[in-house]
């Protein structure tokens, strides 16, 4: 199976609120984390974790620039918000110093093993029952708006050439 990324300008599916849309995320990831476990070219698993990381940064900024402080003005659930900030900046220390490494290095498929056990835990927090995505549901969130925010500004953020 290829491990090319979806187009940027590919059209977002239509029906796709923010819930659906950062779910989508999530999936997309979670196959990318799965193919590295499984792969064992050190080339494979450069480009995977590339994938990852590059999603990931893209996903980590969306949530926090538009649909964590919705969800914050919407819930005023201050507890599951900060939990998901603090997630999301355990990830990013460890994003960074995946993105300088080679597969070759000591470190490198046990870094992106943590990552994975990470992001497993942070999704199942956002997607579970009374978890941030339900409460967002329940709440008078505008989710189709929101998602159309979040797939501009991800298709201004993955369009944008990456900084040497």
């Amino acid at each position: 199976m290829a491990t090319k990324k979806k187009s940027p300008s590919s059209p977002r599916p239509k029906g796709s609120d923010a819930i659906s849309l950062l779910k989508a995320d999530h999936k997309q990831v979670e196959e990318w984390f799965s193919q590295f476990a499984k792969a064992t070219a050190k080339s494979k698993k450069q480009q995977l974790a590339s994938n990852i990381c590059e999603a990931l940064t893209v996903h980590t900024r969306i949530e926090e620039e538009i649909f964590y402080p919705a969800f914050l003005e919407a819930t005023e659930d201050k507890d599951l918000h900060h939990e998901a900030v603090v997630e999301h900046d355990g990830a990013k220390k460890l994003i960074a110093e995946i993105e300088k490494m080679s597969a070759a290095d000591d470190y490198f498929d046990a870094k992106v093993t943590v990552l994975s056990e990470m992001i497993k835990h942070h999704v199942k927090e956002e997607e579970q029952a009374g978890g941030m995505f339900a409460e967002a549901k329940q709440s008078d969130m505008d989710l189709q708006s929101l998602g159309e925010q979040l797939h501009a500004r991800k298709k201004e953020l993955l369009s944008r050439p990456k900084a040497a």
